[in-house]
């Protein structure tokens, strides 16, 4: 499965309609399945709330690292693939900040350090493609009043900080590259498998 990857330089708001279907090809052109990725606020619409349980809650944050990924390889779209890949995207995430020394928790799709939260995450299909928006704090600012939350530049260790501007597209970066190696590895595994 081919996959592209954009990052988009220019800062703008997520406020949730960017997980409507073929978003990538109206907005940059991009034709098949694809990750978007860029920094910026977010500010989830009450109208553009996919998650039934998130009704009457605030998403919202001054400053993240956003995430859009929309598969097109499966028809119809299967919205428990769609999760089970959201699930291995927050994983590889995961695995990521250790090897930067972080320590985190795992609730469902949400990522913790010292208990506080630091990401948001949707999955959904559409008639034609199944879509993931993940995002990431990059400070604890402009986000609900009622949940303690922290940002990618807030994390120090020995009084260090470890993620900057400097090295946030190396970040980025090197999660998206993993989480399309983990899938084109498993489509060559389904290829190359004796079935039973």
């Amino acid at each position: 499965m081919a996959i592209t990857h954009k990052h988009i330089d220019e800062i703008f708001e997520y406020d949730g309609s960017q997980i409507n279907p073929s978003w990538a090809f109206q907005e940059f052109g991009i034709y098949g399945s694809s990750i978007i990725t860029w920094i910026g606020p977010v500010n989830i619409t009450p109208d553009n709330l996919k998650d039934f349980a998130d009704v009457g809650l605030e998403i919202k944050s001054n400053n993240m690292v956003n995430f859009i990924c929309e598969f097109f390889d499966q028809q119809p779209p299967n919205m428990r693939v769609a999760y089970l890949r959201q699930r291995l995207l927050v994983m590889i995430f995961r695995e990521v900040l250790t090897e930067y020394g972080v320590q985190t928790k795992r609730e469902g799709d949400d990522i913790f350090v010292e208990d506080r939260k630091l990401s948001i995450s949707i999955a959904s299909i559409s008639l034609s493609s199944a879509k993931i928006h993940f995002a990431l704090n990059l400070e604890d600012k402009g986000t609900p009043d009622d949940v303690e939350t922290i940002g990618l530049f807030d994390i120090r260790i020995d009084d260090e900080q470890i993620f900057t501007e400097d090295n946030l597209l190396e970040l980025i970066n090197e999660t998206v590259n993993r989480f399309i190696d983990e899938l084109e590895t498993i489509e060559n595994d389904i290829s190359k498998t004796k079935v039973l």
